[in-house]
Parts: structure tokens; C-alpha cells; sequence
């Protein structure tokens, strides 16, 4: 997991991602977003898992699932063009599938040790929700235009999680 997350900050540094003026909160969100998700990687090495609950079954069943959308995603980004939006494979049920199982392993690393790392998995998701995406999305949009707008009408951002209302892309 700790390779696949660098590996996912390597291809969006390099590939995909290019300087527009003002993107540096963006950035910093992005590296301290990874900056946390790499630490808490390498900080539940120490912990100690309860191997004896339930809740570490219910984690290592949900592990799997998630580690292939992440590498699948993964592979999908690293495969398509550099100039291309990337809608296919893992993009089909989420555009952000990193993200989404970034977050989950972060969650099943809290629960499986019984840990208070579970608080990490929340900032995360606020980093990434507030600062991180801020700065994607309409990036995605002025480098992609309608192709990025019917994307957004329909996948999710986050897997299975219904858009409340559809936000209004032609202001970015």
C-alpha cells in the first residue's frame, strides 16, 4: 500500500498535473495530504493488530476490494495518454479512486489496531475534500471542458456516494 501511494504521487506529479497560476494551495494540500496518508502507512506498521475481533475480519474482507480499485485505478491513469481524461477501468465508478481507497485503508488501518490513526483517515478526507479537490476539478475542466462536465453528470466522486445536487460547472 505505502509503494502504491507513492507510486499514485509520482504519476499525478509527472504525468498529468501542469502549473496554473494559483494552484499552490492545491499543491501544498497535495503534499501534505500524502505526506500523511505515506506517515500513517509506515506509523501502523507498529501497531498492534487485534487479530482476535471481528472488526479485523470485517477489515481484511474489505482490504482486498479496495487495494484492487487503487491499482486498477492506478494502471488506468498510468496507461491512458498524458493529454487524456481518464474515464475508463476504475474511473467508471468513481473519479477519484485513489482517493476513495486511500481513505479506506486508512479507516480499516484505525479499526483492524483499534487505533486512533481512524482520526487520520477524517483529515485526510477534509484535505482532500476541501483543498485538494478545490483545485483539481476545475482544473479538469479547463483543460477538458463538456468532456469533463458529462463526466461529473455521470460517475460519483465517491464511489456509490449520489451527488445531493448537480453542481454547476459552467462558473469555473
Amino acid at each position: 500500500m505505502i509503494f502504491a501511494s507513492f507510486l499514485d504521487a509520482r504519476l499525478l506529479s509527472n504525468s498529468k498535473s501542469e502549473e496554473i497560476s494559483g494552484v499552490t494551495k492545491g499543491k501544498t494540500a497535495s503534499i501534505l495530504y500524502f505526506s500523511i496518508v505515506l506517515l500513517s502507512y509506515a506509523y501502523s506498521v507498529f501497531l498492534p493488530l487485534k487479530l482476535d475481533t471481528i472488526w479485523f475480519i470485517i477489515v481484511l474482507l474489505t482490504y482486498l476490494p479496495v487495494i484492487s480499485l487503487l491499482i486498477t485505478g492506478l494502471m488506468n491513469f498510468a496507461n491512458a495518454p498524458a493529454d487524456a481524461l481518464v474515464t475508463k477501468g476504475a474511473y467508471r465508478i468513481s473519479r477519484k479512486p485513489s482517493y476513495v481507497s486511500a481513505f479506506f485503508v486508512n479507516i480499516g488501518i484505525g479499526i483492524a489496531g483499534l487505533s486512533w490513526t481512524l482520526l487520520i483517515a477524517i483529515a485526510d478526507f477534509l484535505l482532500l475534500r476541501y483543498y485538494v479537490i478545490s483545485v483539481e476539478e476545475p482544473f479538469l475542466l479547463k483543460n477538458y471542458g463538456d468532456a469533463y462536465r458529462e463526466y461529473v453528470n455521470r460517475t460519483s466522486r465517491w464511489m456509490g456516494i449520489p451527488r445531493s445536487e448537480k453542481k454547476d460547472y459552467t462558473s469555473i
